[in-house]
């Protein structure tokens, strides 16, 4: 009898390398999608991963590829440097919400005017998570933070920014989705959005990004099991999940139009 093959579980594009990150939060999860998207497309030694400043400062410890560090915010930036210098390169940008619909907005919004041809995957725990819970522009309202403590209100703070709704408005944007990392079924979705948009940047057909909804168990107060349960129940109500633009799907049902005729 043929002995059984162990098949190695742990991603290459991962480092061997313990995270940092609190109990229960699903960077973690991110993290790995993100590099089995790597390792099956084959791009490990091809990728420039950008980490920006927050929970997402860690990025370049974990993933095993070349990294750059960016200041707070200006991930987008950098990458599209990057991308202009080598566009042989496979680029993306790993960012929270505290770090890129706030400070780093102006450049999100930019590069995807401009189509630029980089992937963001996008953190959304709706809080600032490594400097101590405050409240981001996408805080849900009645949420308590630390500087909301008797939760966010639209009055005082605006109401929380849809980051893919937002970006849906603009031409440059070659693919753009949101998923939850909550579930086994919706954690595969996340994966296959994040193929996707790697496959996007790949064809050259422009700026793609993946807004993942995710738990901060610490600075929500709740365990992880309550924290998941918050995103089933309150985030996805505000954040719907989906595909808002896939231009490759467009293309290809466009082709097969042309083909029937």
């Amino acid at each position: 009898m043929a002995e059984a093959k162990l098949v190695n579980p742990y991603p290459d594009a991962l480092t061997d390398v313990e995270m940092r990150y609190c109990p229960g939060c699903t960077h973690g999860t991110a993290h790995r999608l993100v590099a089995e998207v790597i390792d099956e497309l084959s791009i490990r030694y091809r990728t420039v991963a950008i980490a920006t400043v927050g929970c997402s400062v860690y990025a370049y410890e974990y993933f095993d590829t070349d990294a750059v560090q960016a200041a707070h915010g200006r991930g987008p930036a950098v990458a599209t440097g990057i991308k202009r210098v080598r566009p042989e390169a496979v680029v993306f940008a790993y960012q929270g919400d505290g770090d890129m619909a706030s400070i780093g907005m102006a450049e999100v919004v930019h590069a995807a005017s401009r189509g630029e041809n980089i992937t963001i995957v996008f953190i959304n725990n709706a809080v600032f998570g490594m400097t101590q819970g405050q409240m981001a522009p996408t805080t849900l309202l009645g949420q308590r933070t630390t500087t909301s403590p008797r939760g966010r209100t639209a009055e005082e703070a605006g109401y929380p920014i849809r980051v893919c709704e937002l970006l849906d408005t603009l031409e440059g944007p070659g693919f753009l989705a949101r998923d939850a990392l909550t579930t086994p079924p919706r954690i595969r979705s996340a994966k296959r959005s994040l193929r996707r948009a790697f496959e996007t940047q790949l064809a050259g057909a422009g700026f793609s990004l993946v807004e993942l909804l995710s738990i901060c168990p610490t600075w929500w107060g709740m365990n992880p099991l309550e924290a998941i349960r918050h995103v089933e129940e309150s985030m996805i109500e505000y954040y719907p999940l989906g595909v808002f633009r896939d231009r490759l799907a467009d293309q290809e049902q466009s082709e097969e139009g042309a083909s029937d005729a």
